[in-house]
């Protein structure tokens, strides 16, 4: 188990992954050594292991996170020098089919950051968190760890450190700068983080996960949202308003335009619009 917690300090420290990545991979490697038992760790093991899961019903998604946690753990042995023969070199991912982004629609858009009580300052706090999780794309792990130094107020943007430490920019507009202001001004506390909770200490991931899910359910939005549902919002709004898709990327801190082209699926509607008013044949008589 050394090895696993080093690991783990490796992926926080170095690689600069959230607390609930961090987790993740500690669920899934603690679950595959529990089955595993007193057994050697070695190909028949994780095929057993797999095997075992596609018994239990697990989806192709979770068992391709599972394996793919158990390569990067290996790897990571391999690279330190502990092991020699990386073994999980010769297990492939289970294909999966991609799934497209859930997002919201205008109206629940609306409906969802018009909710909370703006009389107090936790409402305050409540509807800061969604709008600029709408308003900026960021994750909900660079939201938990954004600094009152990281923002530049008078541009509205804000540094955000993301994945594997690459820093970016991203901007606000100016109704989550009006609540931003708001939101300041009634006792902050002193705290370097943006977001804190009752004992001024700042709220962390599954706080700010726990808000966003509520607040939806209370509002009557029939769709399960989390923050990266209102990232996913963000991006898909912006396509569809005319933004460029490596430009959206970059806002995201994508590392690869690949990974910002599944939304391009919903800029289906804003293409519909310019066929209809552009094509001589596509106007109304």
């Amino acid at each position: 188990m050394d090895f696993i917690y080093k690991f783990l300090d490796y992926l926080k420290f170095e690689k600069g992954f959230s607390d609930y990545t961090v987790k993740s991979y500690e669920t899934d490697l603690k679950e595959f050594y529990d089955f595993a038992g007193d057994d050697e760790a070695n190909i028949e093991t994780v095929r057993n292991y797999l095997r075992k899961l596609y018994e239990d019903k697990y989806s192709s998604r979770s068992i391709s996170r599972k394996v793919s946690s158990l390569k990067s753990y290996f790897k990571y042995l391999e690279g330190e020098g502990i092991i020699k023969d990386n073994f999980m070199r010769l297990i492939s991912n289970p294909k999966i089919e991609k799934t497209l982004p859930n997002y919201l629609n205008y109206d629940d858009l609306e409906k969802l950051l018009n909710f909370p009580d703006r009389s107090n300052k936790y409402g305050i706090r409540d509807a800061l968190i969604l709008e600029m999780l709408y308003s900026s794309g960021v994750r909900v792990s660079e939201l938990a760890n954004m600094r009152l130094s990281d923002i530049d107020f008078g541009e509205r943007k804000i540094l955000i450190l993301g994945k594997g430490n690459k820093e970016r920019y991203v901007y606000y507009g100016s109704k989550c700068a009006d609540l931003l202001d708001k939101y300041l001004k009634i006792d902050h506390k002193g705290s370097p983080y943006l977001l804190i909770g009752k004992r001024s200490e700042k709220l962390n991931e599954r706080e700010i996960r726990s808000i966003v899910t509520d607040t939806a359910k209370k509002a009557g939005i029939s769709v399960h949202v989390t923050p990266h549902t209102l990232r996913h919002t963000y991006a898909t709004h912006m396509l569809n308003d005319g933004a460029d898709l490596k430009s959206v990327g970059d806002l995201l801190g994508h590392e690869s335009l690949s990974t910002t082209q599944i939304y391009t699926h919903v800029s289906n509607e804003r293409l519909r619009r310019v066929y209809l008013s552009a094509h001589p044949r596509a106007h109304k008589n």
